[in-house]
């Protein structure tokens, strides 16, 4: 009996080092990897495991983001973008996203450290930035919109109406600028000899960053936290009851019914762990509109790295500061006007994980 015992003890032993061996030691959900970006600028990624989740939106869910509460424009082709309805897709492997969207001050050492430049920065660049001699949209006359494509604004200077934070999103970026970040931290993580095996630091696809936003949830929901807006309180930075900066006037159109504390952008991961999913993961609706490794489909998001060979316009993610609570929904994608395109309510958030074809 006692030898049956030993016997059966060392099996468990052997099976579970294979089982191990198998799995390669996957990290834990959850687990975290800090990359050094040098001066002491450290970049959080998370651990999430291979999963599965829908994609999309359902006709219920699309009818809400057009409604009084949602507040997004109806109408509109935006909506039929997410799919006609929720699909099931899965990623088949673990990786490693960014906790928050990348900030001014790891952009800054990724300048610093390169020199390079961005596409808003090269001669003949621009940016879109807010004009801040709006007043309204002017709803009954002619319609003019806040953002204007302005030459001399970069991430650098966003043209804010307040000093700009190391804390903040990065803006001001194109998708070109995206990537070489993830490049140039890919090559300086290989030479430190600190990036794991088979994996690069990269844009996340959509697949990736949908099954990121969900947090885990296995249902169809509008938020990440489920379908009431009123649970987003504490959660998100969206176009809220916040004054503009010098003005005595709140945003017009629909917002959300209280004050996030700030009228354009936030500190990333401002809201601590109320503004976390279920992955730990902060900032994924609202906050600034995140650039995806895709190529846009109007049709839809896909399961495997979508990309054209003619015009391409990348994919955009997530809803941003200045958007109405329709638009910051898990399901919303729009295409940006091309690489090279940037705006001021733009940013993008890093991951790490095996290679894709244009990473």
């Amino acid at each position: 009996m006692r030898n049956r015992s030993v016997l059966n003890l060392i099996l468990f032993i052997v099976i579970g080092v294979a089982s191990n061996a198998a799995r390669g030691d996957e990290p834990q959900q959850g687990a975290v990897k800090k990359a050094d970006l040098g001066d002491g600028v450290l970049l959080e990624t998370v651990f999430i495991p291979p999963g599965t989740f829908l994609m999309g939106s359902t006709q219920e869910e699309k009818n809400w983001a057009t409604g009084i509460e949602g507040g997004a424009q109806a109408g509109t082709e935006r909506e039929s973008y997410e799919g006609e309805k929720p699909r099931s897709m899965s990623v088949k492997y673990g990786f490693w996203m960014g906790r928050t969207e990348v900030t001014v001050g790891q952009f800054k050492q990724f300048v610093e450290e390169s020199g390079y430049v961005t596409d808003a920065e090269k001669p003949g660049g621009h940016t879109q930035c807010f004009n801040p001699k709006w007043t309204s949209y002017n709803l009954t006359g002619e319609v003019t919109h806040p953002w204007e494509p302005m030459e001399g604004k970069s991430w650098r200077d966003p043209n804010f109406q307040f000093p700009l934070r190391d804390d903040f999103p990065v803006v001001c970026v194109s998708w070109t600028d995206g990537r070489e970040f993830a490049k140039w931290l890919t090559k300086r993580q290989s030479e430190a000899g600190r990036l794991p095996d088979g994996l690069v630091y990269r844009l996340p696809t959509e697949a990736e960053w949908e099954y990121a936003c969900r947090g885990g949830s296995q249902e169809s929901h509008y938020f990440w936290w489920g379908n009431e807006l009123s649970e987003g309180e504490g959660r998100l930075n969206i176009s809220a009851v916040d004054f503009l900066p010098d003005r005595k006037q709140k945003w017009p159109l629909s917002s959300a019914p209280w004050s996030d504390g700030f009228a354009f952008v936030s500190p990333v991961d401002h809201f601590g762990k109320r503004g976390r999913n279920g992955f730990g993961i902060a900032d994924m609706c609202g906050g600034v509109w995140e650039v995806i490794l895709d190529h846009f489909d109007p049709k839809g998001g896909h399961e495997e790295l979508f990309t054209v060979k003619e015009n391409p316009r990348p994919v955009c993610r997530g809803g941003n500061y200045f958007d109405v609570p329709g638009n910051a929904r898990c399901a919303v994608r729009l295409g940006l006007a091309g690489p090279h395109y940037s705006d001021s309510r733009d940013g993008f958030r890093i991951c790490l994980g095996p290679p894709r074809d244009h990473q």
